[in-house]
C-alpha cells in the first residue's frame, strides 16, 4: 500500500511505496507564483524550507491556521513511516509517547541545521488517509529563532485538478515538480483504503523514501497533502500497487502512476496549542 520507502532503511513503519516523480535536485525547483495573479518580479520558488528527513521517510514541519507562535511544534509525515510499525486497517493511535527525531534541513537542502525532537505521536491513521503528525518539544518560535526556519502552512482548502505543485523529499534532498491530474474516489492498496487521493500527472515520479513529503501548492506554497504512493509493477490493489476505485466500484490500475493524500481535514481540525482535536466537526476517523 503505502509509498515506497527508502531504499537502505526498510522498517516496518516504511515498506509502503513511495511517490515518484521526474526529480528537480535540490535547488533546481522551477519558480512559480506565490499567489496566481503575482507579476514575476514577485515569484518565489518553492524550495526545502520546513522540510525534515526521517530515518526511512520524508517529512516537514507544518502548522495549522489557529496554531500561535508558542505551540509545539508539529511534523507531518506518513501513517506507513510510524516507527512503532504500519497502522492497521481501521485503526487510530493517538497521544502515544514518542523519542523520535528528525534532521531539519536548510532551504537549499544542502545542509543540515540541527535535530528536532518528538515527545508524542500526536495522531496516526492509514484509514481513509495516510497520516502521522508528531508534537515537538519545542516551539515555531524556538525553531524560528535557533534556525531560521519557519513552519509550513497548512491549507484549509481542497486542491484542485490541475494545480501545479511539488513534491520536497527531505529523505533525497530531491523536488518533484508536475500538476495534479485528478482527486480519486478511493484508491486501495492492500488492506487499506483511502478517500479523495491526489493523482499526480506521469512527471511527478517519486521514489521509495519521499513517503511523507509535504505536497505544496506552488502558486500559495500552502501544504495541499502528503505523498504516500505509487503503482510499481502494474498489480491490482496489492502492496506498493494501489488501484483506482470509482463511485460505481470499477477498477482502473495505472502502472507508474503516483498519489498523494490531502491535508485540508488535518488543518481543520488542529486547535489552538497544536492540538488535533476531534470533535464532531472533524471529519477524520477516530479511534
Amino acid at each position: 500500500m503505502p509509498s515506497r520507502i527508502a531504499a537502505a532503511a526498510l522498517t516496518a513503519a516504511g515498506t509502503l511505496a513511495l511517490a515518484g516523480a521526474a526529480a528537480f535536485t535540490a535547488g533546481t525547483a522551477q519558480a512559480a507564483p506565490a499567489r496566481p495573479e503575482a507579476p514575476p518580479a514577485q515569484r518565489a520558488a518553492v524550495d526545502f524550507t520546513g522540510t525534515v528527513a526521517l530515518s526511512n521517510c520524508s517529512g516537514s514541519l507544518v502548522r495549522g491556521p489557529r496554531s500561535r507562535d508558542t505551540d509545539a511544534a508539529l511534523v507531518l509525515t506518513n501513517g506507513h513511516c510510524l516507527e512503532s510499525g504500519m497502522p492497521e486497517a481501521g485503526e487510530v493511535i493517538v497521544d502515544q509517547r514518542s523519542s523520535r527525531t528528525f534532521t531539519l534541513l536548510d532551504r537549499t537542502g544542502g545542509r543540515n541545521l540541527g535535530t528536532l525532537q518528538a515527545t508524542r505521536v500526536e495522531y496516526a491513521t492509514m484509514s481513509d488517509t495516510d497520516v502521522t503528525v508528531y508534537r515537538l518539544n519545542t516551539s515555531y518560535a524556538a525553531i524560528q529563532k535557533r534556525y531560521g526556519i519557519p513552519a509550513l502552512r497548512l491549507s484549509t482548502a481542497r486542491p484542485h485538478d490541475g494545480t501545479p505543485i511539488r513534491v520536497v523529499s527531505g529523505y533525497w534532498r530531491k523536488i518533484y515538480g508536475c500538476d495534479i491530474d485528478a482527486t480519486v474516489y478511493r484508491l486501495r492498496e492492500a488492506d487499506w483504503t483511502w478517500k479523495d487521493s491526489i493523482r499526480y500527472k506521469p512527471e511527478c515520479q517519486t521514489i521509495h523514501g519521499t513517503s511523507g513529503s509535504p505536497v505544496i501548492d506552488a502558486r500559495t506554497r500552502q501544504v495541499v497533502g502528503i505523498n504516500n504512493t505509487g503503482n510499481d509493477d502494474g498489480e491490482r490493489c496489492t502492496l506498493n500497487n494501489p488501484c483506482e476505485i470509482d463511485r460505481a466500484g470499477k477498477v482502473t490500475v495505472r502502472r507508474g502512476i503516483h498519489y498523494g493524500q490531502q491535508t485540508y481535514l488535518l488543518a481543520r481540525c488542529l486547535g489552538p496549542g497544536s492540538d488535533v482535536v476531534l470533535s464532531k466537526a472533524c471529519a477524520l476517523p477516530r479511534p
